[in-house]
């Protein structure tokens, strides 16, 4: 029993340094499929490290965070195009991602409506890169490759 809080104090520190390699890490996965969605769980990370930034008043933070979020997204798409797969007949990566993207865009505008309007600009070039892959992660389950 003694010795459970110095066990959960060190898989905290585990998790910490896991989390604060973040992008770095999505981005040294060789397997696309799973970089996409290691960038995708960065991106959602990087969302709440902006929230809670904001809510002390660090806007630095927000607008590193906020690129951090774009980036992030821009990453997982480029992974799964460059895996040149057809999303309809192998749709696990491409729809995660799509749901994932929606989940994102909602949380943005939840951030978006919270945070003071001079603030926002803030937002808009993060929101629209997630707006624009989302929309064609949609278009591709949903229409397939052109032939």
């Amino acid at each position: 029993m003694q010795y459970r809080p110095l066990w959960a104090l060190s898989l905290m520190a585990a998790g910490a340094a896991w989390a604060g390699s973040g992008l770095d890490q999505a981005r040294s996965e060789p397997n696309l499929e799973k970089r996409s969605g290691l960038a995708m769980d960065n991106a959602v990370a990087a969302l709440k490290e902006a929230r809670e930034a904001y809510k002390t008043g660090d806007l630095e933070t927000v607008k590193g965070k906020a690129a951090e979020v774009e980036e992030s997204v821009d990453l997982a798409y480029a992974s799964l195009q460059q895996t040149k797969k057809d999303p309809r007949r192998s749709p696990k990566w491409f729809k995660r991602a799509e749901i994932e993207s929606r989940d994102l865009l909602r949380s943005l505008e939840s951030l978006e409506h919270d945070m003071s309007f001079t603030d926002r600009a803030i937002l808009e070039k993060p929101k629209t890169k997630v707006e624009q892959v989302h929309d064609d992660l949609l278009t591709g389950l949903m229409e397939g490759r052109r032939k």
